[in-house]
């Protein structure tokens, strides 16, 4: 939800509409009008460990209302004590967008995405658009929320990811040993270990390439379980944990690799991570087969994996490392197939959504003489 409000914040700002953040326990200077309406908590969710707003006082929310909001565009599923509490006080003249991100893993996820949604249900009246970033997590909207609503992916700012393409073909040399790379939570869904789990095979029947190398990029609570796994699966002088990657060396560290592997297990209604991988790989992405990522991977479908087979998986694995063709021949595919999740593009088609909620709101139009100012 992060990456989406910032790369689509950004973009906006830059075509010259007023841009207000409606958040809560965030610091970031180098973001401008930034309004802290409440406190974070941390909890467990989905797999993941996360912060939920608490309680957002009137008084706060209607000082940010009264900045005369023309959109004001929520992130769903949202905390009922902020993000409700401002679609509630929101007045009639602001357009209220919201945005539907999650595919829940577990059935007590599940279960309590459901619960909210019962609570939220006679909320979803005020809304004058909503969207989703997938057609998986629309369907489970529609179960949970009781609500449709139009399919809009999240935007990608791809130029840092195509750029460090285009610097790692050129320098690349063929007599390189392949690279393989994962980046992203050492957490049991997003499938490190199951990446661990077919290496292992290959290992077993003498099938690594000479000069190898394994990126295990990342941080999370099984870094520590992983490290004594790939030891055990006798991968431990191929295998690399480099830890936390800055935002800023993400598209040189995907740029580089001959396989990137992302076998999420599941829990995933998008893929962000698969779409700057798609852009920036010389090679070929090997994705988890989760509905998620599957809708990222369109017309990719070959390249799609079930983390669980290990004996699959490493048959994959196997077959691209031994064929830098193949893999060429992946790479230009998944370059034209990413710009579709380039924000230039996704950005319009979300500024046409604001057009048609303000028309139903009855306020002018984001294209119009005078700026809209979204809140995020």
């Amino acid at each position: 939800m992060q990456q989406n409000v910032l790369t689509l914040g950004r973009w906006l700002a830059a075509q010259g509409h007023d841009v207000h953040y409606l958040t809560s326990t965030t610091t970031r200077p180098d973001l401008a009008q930034v309004h802290n309406l409440a406190r974070n908590v941390s909890v467990r969710f989905n797999g993941n460990r996360l912060s939920t707003p608490g309680w957002a006082s009137a008084r706060a929310v209607d000082a940010a209302l009264a900045l005369d909001l023309d959109v004001v565009h929520v992130q769903m599923p949202y905390s009922p004590l902020l993000a409700g509490r401002v679609i509630r006080r929101a007045p009639a003249r602001s357009a209220v967008v919201v945005t539907f991100h999650i595919l829940p893993l577990t059935f007590a996820a599940r279960a309590a995405t459901h619960v909210l949604g019962l609570v939220q249900r006679r909320q979803m009246r005020r809304l004058d658009a909503v969207l989703a970033v997938s057609s998986a997590a629309e369907e489970f909207m529609r179960g949970a929320f009781g609500v449709a609503g139009q399919v809009v992916p999240n935007p990608v700012a791809l130029e840092p990811f195509r750029a460090a393409r285009r610097a790692a073909l050129a320098a690349h040399s063929p007599s390189d040993g392949p690279r393989v790379v994962f980046l992203g939570r050492l957490v049991e869904r997003k499938g490190a270990g199951a990446l661990l789990d077919a290496l292992g095979l290959l290992a077993g029947q003498g099938a690594l390439p000479s000069g190898l190398e394994v990126v295990l990029a990342g941080t999370g609570p099984q870094r520590e379980r992983l490290m004594r796994s790939a030891v055990e699966l006798g991968l431990g002088d191929v295998v690399a944990f480099p830890g936390f990657v800055a935002e800023e060396d993400k598209a040189a560290l995907l740029a580089s690799a001959d396989i990137v592997a992302l076998p999420s297990l599941g829990g995933e209604s998008f893929g962000i991570s698969v779409v700057e991988a798609l852009a920036a790989s010389r090679g070929v992405v090997l994705a988890g087969d989760n509905p998620g990522y599957r809708s990222v991977m369109s017309g990719l479908t070959d390249q799609l994996v079930d983390p669980r087979d290990a004996p699959a998986f490493a048959a994959a694995l196997a077959a691209h490392l031994a064929d830098p063709a193949l893999r060429r021949m992946a790479s230009e595919r998944q370059a034209a197939a990413a710009e579709q999740f380039d924000v230039e593009v996704v950005g319009q088609a979300v500024l046409a959504h604001y057009t048609r909620a303000l028309d139903a709101a009855g306020r002018r139009s984001p294209s119009g003489a005078e700026p809209a100012r979204p809140a995020r």
